[in-house]
């Protein structure tokens, strides 16, 4: 019978391959997003005038608010991998508790946000007397495409970090494997919103 090995004989090569893994992974996922901007790009740059037009129907201060609550929410999840690393097992738990409240704060924003559009008519489907051209609605199916892809990001960024929290193996390990790979992907999520916030919010700021 054959005898099954560990795929690396030291647990620094396996710890950086985990994390070669993760850093993949979001370059797989950054081209995904990359789409959604490229076609934000082009609009911008071929109907600026509808552009700015249908950015005004967007709510300026919901998107701040929501870029300071996850913004936040990173700053803690980075704190929850020191707090780790400095040997404090329950405090780096309690501490990414908090990144995964601030996360959920994010979507009750943006839930918030999404149905006040609905009720204004601006959804795919509903937004025919919103608006003066195709163009304006082509801006804001782009807008829901592109943030609702990162609203299930968030969701399932919040769902690793609650994994992480609860897991005391995690919690206790001084390398902070798991809470390091799952750090780095919600900062990869902090990272898309800040070019999300100016892309779509800050368009129709002027």
């Amino acid at each position: 019978m054959t005898e099954l090995h560990e795929p690396f004989p030291r647990i620094e090569r396996q710890r950086g391959a985990d994390r070669l893994g993760m850093v993949i992974f979001l370059g797989s996922e950054l081209m995904l997003f990359g789409g959604v901007f490229a076609a934000a790009l082009a609009l911008r740059l071929r109907h600026p005038d509808d552009y700015r037009q249908a950015a005004h129907h967007l709510k300026l201060w919901l998107g701040t608010a929501n870029t300071a609550v996850l913004l936040t929410s990173s700053l803690f999840a980075a704190l929850a991998v020191a707090a780790a690393r400095a040997g404090r097992p329950k405090q780096a738990g309690r501490v990414l508790v908090v990144a995964v409240l601030l996360g959920l704060a994010f979507l009750g924003i943006k839930g918030a946000e999404y149905a006040g559009e609905y009720r204004e008519g601006l959804m795919p489907g509903t937004a025919d007397a919103a608006f003066d051209g195709h163009f304006q609605q082509l801006f804001m199916n782009l807008y829901f495409v592109g943030t609702g892809l990162h609203a299930l990001h968030v969701t399932i960024g919040i769902a690793l970090m609650a994994v992480a929290a609860a897991s005391r193996a995690a919690r206790a390990d001084r390398e902070a494997v798991l809470f390091g790979n799952v750090a780095l992907y919600w900062h990869f999520v902090d990272v898309v919103w800040v070019f999300l916030y100016p892309t779509l919010y800050l368009a129709g700021a002027r």
